[in-house]
């Protein structure tokens, strides 16, 4: 009998914890659901996949509060797509069981909007279980804490206005003008073919297609009564037309227009591209598009201005959650002369090429010019298809930087040459070398390669060498100096270097390789040729060191930057160098002969620098020219190079000539 009651026991006390354990494991699966509903929600917030609340949030709450579905998800959107919310982030995701069937789960959430940062919000949300399943208890407040639903959110925005792009003088070369805005109020067009009649005619007008003018009034914002903009315009090009109104609109305007787009760059408006690098920029946001707009866009765009606030139903604030001053940009100025760049490029005429003036005490930049170039104005205000094309189509391309480029230099680097084999001492400035002929090889193991020359002149010294711009004088140079002795005296200029200038630009270079591995080679890098490749800009940074007693000055483009130097070769190996090429400049034989007469201090070295698949056939030739003045006090050098020179029919030297004119008044 006892051992029945006991058995009896054991079977009420096992039915009790199966009981139990059956009613724990049921709290604890209600538990894990009701976590990974709020866990849902939250990450439906962060991911702004606000389509998918409603399968989230029970019925009853949303009717409490006056929303249905489709109301929740264009709440959410608007909100928080018209605030530019991104990054947004939550932490501390809690959740706490109140009674059966009913858990409180909190969060912060971090965000980022078109103002700037949110201070971290702190949300209180309800879990409750609806039929089956575990849904939010959704009221406004997990918008945002202590919003009612009868309460707006009031986003308004101070637009921060974009810094100036000055010169030395504090003339503007990037700014920001009032233009007009044409566009089109649709129900003014007409019907049918009247409508036909005046968008042709506001095509033609504009000089836009009627495609354009079709796309834009088919945008899905547009109505019959809405201004739809068509194109920023000139003030000649305003007429009175059917359909079509004016707007006074602030653009960025570029006075020195093509002549300096290439080095000034303009703005245009994020792409999707440039969100993904800078995912801080807002989707509406103008920035810089190339050159100096983009370099130094941080600091002229500036910070916008605004406010983020809570709005009651009687349209009071009842909170602020974000306030953010304008910072206006910063303007930028710069060590660029406008009228010497607009004279520079004037001076290139129909050229393909570039100019860069730079003071060679200072290292102030003057000019940077480069040929063709574009209209940023263009740009900025809607280029036409048709004018892109133009453009892209150009066999001149004119959207290159041509004096970041690299080009081999030619004969303009024999002074570099020079120096290095004074500096070497296997060149001094009596030693003369005995050259028969306009070709020469080392030796036949050089095969059909030749080096040539354009004068025959039997001796030959260092000053000759350079009036003449003999190649085969610094070609036997260089190979009597080696190698070792050549790589060494260079790099001690900028070759190799990354220069500290806003500009994507490769260093200059010796060669391809770490060596030469031919003398073939080595005989070619000597006069200019070879592998060597320097854009004008590095050009003349290096020929620099001719001006200052054999220092390297860096060039610099912001204004009052401070200048920095580097010792190249000896001031006694640059002063002779210099002074041969003054002779190059006054000896009638001197290849910049034609610049005799500008001024007697005037020092001068020509280059040309061929570009062919074989020897002995004729190949495009790029002409140089490096200038400078030894002795005025507002001193400057020059170095300006033109593309295929017989194609354009002047020299670099000759179509420089007048600037230097102007340069020397």
């Amino acid at each position: 009998m006892k051992s029945k009651k006991l058995l009896i026991s054991l079977v009420v006390i096992l039915i009790a914890v199966i009981s139990c354990g059956t009613y724990y494991m049921a709290q604890q699966r209600a538990e894990q659901k009701a976590e990974q509903t709020a866990k849902n929600f939250v990450k439906t917030i962060t991911n702004q996949q606000y389509q998918e609340l409603p399968a989230l949030v029970s019925n009853q709450s949303l009717k409490k509060n006056n929303y249905d579905k489709q109301t929740l998800i264009n709440k959410y959107t608007n909100i928080f797509h018209g605030i530019g919310a991104e990054n947004m982030k939550a932490s501390d995701v809690t959740i706490t069981k109140i009674k059966r069937g009913q858990y409180t789960f909190t969060y912060k959430l971090d965000l980022t909007t078109a103002l700037g940062k949110i201070p971290s919000l702190s949300y209180k949300g309800k879990i409750i279980k609806e039929g089956n399943d575990f849904v939010v208890d959704w009221s406004p407040e997990l918008i945002f804490p202590h919003m009612d639903a009868t309460d707006k959110i009031s986003y308004s925005e101070e637009d921060a206005i974009r810094g100036k792009i000055l010169d030395k003088n504090g003339n503007e070369l990037a700014t920001n003008s009032e233009f007009r805005q044409a566009g089109i109020i649709p129900k003014e067009l007409g019907e049918g073919t009247k409508k036909e009649e005046n968008i042709k005619a506001i095509a033609k007008q504009f000089d836009i297609t009627t495609k354009d003018i079709e796309t834009k009034l088919n945008q899905k914002w547009v109505k019959e009564d809405l201004f739809v903009p068509l194109k920023v315009i000139d003030n000649d090009q305003i007429k009175k037309m059917a359909g079509v109104q004016y707007q006074a609109v602030d653009v960025r305007y570029y006075p020195l227009a093509e002549a300096a787009s290439t080095m000034i760059g303009y703005t245009g408006k994020v792409t999707q591209e440039d969100l993904e690098k800078d995912p801080t920029l807002a989707t509406d946001a103008i920035i810089g598009k190339s050159g100096l707009e983009r370099a130094y866009d941080k600091e002229l765009r500036g910070k916008n201005g605004g406010k983020i606030s809570l709005i009651d139903q009687n349209g009071k604030v009842k909170e602020v959650l974000l306030e953010a001053y304008r910072e206006d940009g910063k303007n930028i100025h710069l060590t660029i002369d406008a009228e010497t760049q607009l004279k520079a490029y004037d001076a290139l005429e129909n050229a393909t090429g570039a100019s860069v003036i730079m003071q060679p005490k200072t290292g102030d930049l003057l000019a940077l010019v480069s040929k063709p170039s574009y209209d940023p104005n263009k740009m900025v205000r809607g280029i036409s298809q048709k004018e892109y094309d133009a453009y892209m189509n150009n066999e001149q391309k004119p959207f290159i930087n041509r004096f970041t480029q690299r080009f081999a230099p030619g004969s303009t680097l024999k002074t570099v040459t020079a120096s290095v084999a004074l500096d070497s001492v296997t060149l001094t400035t009596k030693k003369e070398r005995t050259i028969n002929g306009l070709k020469w090889q080392k030796d036949k193991s050089w095969g059909n390669y030749f080096v040539t020359r354009v004068s025959n002149v039997p001796k030959v010294n260092l000053q000759t060498a350079l009036i003449y711009s003999d190649n085969i004088f610094f070609a036997q140079e260089g190979l009597e100096m080696g190698e070792d002795f050549l790589r060494k005296g260079f790099n001690k200029f900028i070759f190799g270097e990354k220069l500290d200038l806003p500009f994507d630009m490769k260093p200059a270079q010796i060669s391809n390789n770490d060596s030469f591995k031919s003398d073939i080679l080595l005989a070619d890098t000597a006069y200019g040729q070879g592998q060597v490749l320097m854009s004008p800009i590095q050009q003349a940074i290096t020929y620099s060191a001719f001006a200052n007693n054999g220092k390297v000055v860096y060039a610099h483009l912001l204004k009052n930057q401070q200048t920095k130097t580097k010792n190249a070769v000896s001031a006694k190996s640059a002063n002779i160098v210099k002074n041969a090429m003054l002779q190059v400049v006054q000896n009638t034989n001197g290849t910049a002969h034609s610049l005799n007469g500008i001024s007697s201090t005037l020092a001068a070295k020509t280059g040309t620098a061929e570009l062919k698949q074989t020897q002995g056939t004729e190949g495009q030739e790029n002409s140089f020219v490096v200038a400078f003045d030894t002795k005025k006090k507002h001193e400057f050098l020059v170095l300006s190079v033109v593309e295929d020179h017989k194609k354009v029919g002047k020299t670099a030297t000759e179509l420089v000539k007048p600037l230097i004119q102007e340069l020397e008044k």
